[in-house]
């Protein structure tokens, strides 16, 4: 078993319960963590899983999910990954919110959930 790991991918989302998230909308940062169960036995892509399917498959979700919570995200970017492939044996997200219409001074808000 081994891990691939995707970070810091960058997106443009329509997320928030606010209306003004919703409307202009506000940058996210995506981290994944695959664990894969197999050996790549033959220096041939077939034989493990390729993280070049996940950037486009999370850019898809991000694009299609105006949702209210980053929670509600993570959890589609958890389902469509570990759909994939049958060798991916859990998948961690974590999402970054970092411009927030809320009064105080911090980088960002971030959320981190697994299967």
């Amino acid at each position: 078993m081994f891990k691939i790991n995707l970070n810091n991918m960058q997106f443009h989302a329509h997320i928030g319960v606010l209306p003004e998230e919703k409307k202009v909308g506000q940058t996210i940062q995506v981290d994944l963590q695959v664990k894969v169960s197999s050996k790549p036995k033959d220096d041939k892509l077939s034989s493990t899983v390729s993280y070049a399917d996940f950037y486009p498959i999370i850019k898809k979700i991000v694009a299609e999910s105006p949702v209210n919570l980053i929670e509600t995200l993570a959890q589609r970017i958890i389902d469509g990954i570990d759909n994939e492939d049958d060798r991916i044996k859990k998948v961690k997200v974590k999402i970054r919110k970092l411009n927030l219409p809320v009064d105080g001074v911090f980088d960002n808000v971030e959320i981190e959930m697994n299967n």
